[in-house]
């Protein structure tokens, strides 16, 4: 499968999955570390307008404000980071996520709002969790007039 090239200015929707659906993610500590290092990573290069970081699965909504090259090498240094402080820590080799990112680029306004939705709705869809009250996502920093140091934009 041919990946669809980033653009720099437009909107995506970034998300990818442990393989064969394996965790991602142990415990709180490990999102923690995760948004550190996309925060890391991605900072002045994308604007993020929405995150939900599931057990096994991750969704970003972002704006890319650099070019793809510099994204793209962005996002490897975050999950080859994130995959060998994962491993290391549970004692595990190999991959973590699957092969590549998935990226779905934006076309309007009225599919990026109905895409912030699905990801703050996304503990409700696959886990019957509370959405409002999920400490890993962006949800709670739309209510707030707080900045939130994750949510970039």
């Amino acid at each position: 499968m041919k990946l669809q090239p980033l653009q720099k200015d437009c909107y995506y929707h970034i998300y990818n999955r442990g393989i064969n659906g394996a965790s991602i993610f142990e415990n709180d500590t490990n999102k923690l570390y995760f948004l550190k290092q996309l925060a890391k990573y991605s900072e002045d290069k994308i604007s993020i307008f929405a995150y939900c970081l599931m057990n096994n699965h991750f969704h970003l909504v972002i704006r890319l404000n650099s070019e793809e090259k510099e994204v793209t090498q962005a996002f490897s240094n975050l999950f080859n980071s994130y995959a060998k402080a994962f491993n290391k820590q549970i004692n595990r080799t190999g991959s973590l996520f699957e092969k590549h990112f998935k990226r779905i680029k934006l076309k309007d306004e009225t599919y990026l709002k109905q895409l912030i939705v699905y990801v703050h709705l996304n503990p409700k869809h696959h886990f019957d969790l509370d959405f409002k009250s999920f400490k890993f996502s962006s949800y709670q920093a739309y209510l707030s007039d707080k900045k939130n140091q994750n949510r970039k934009g």
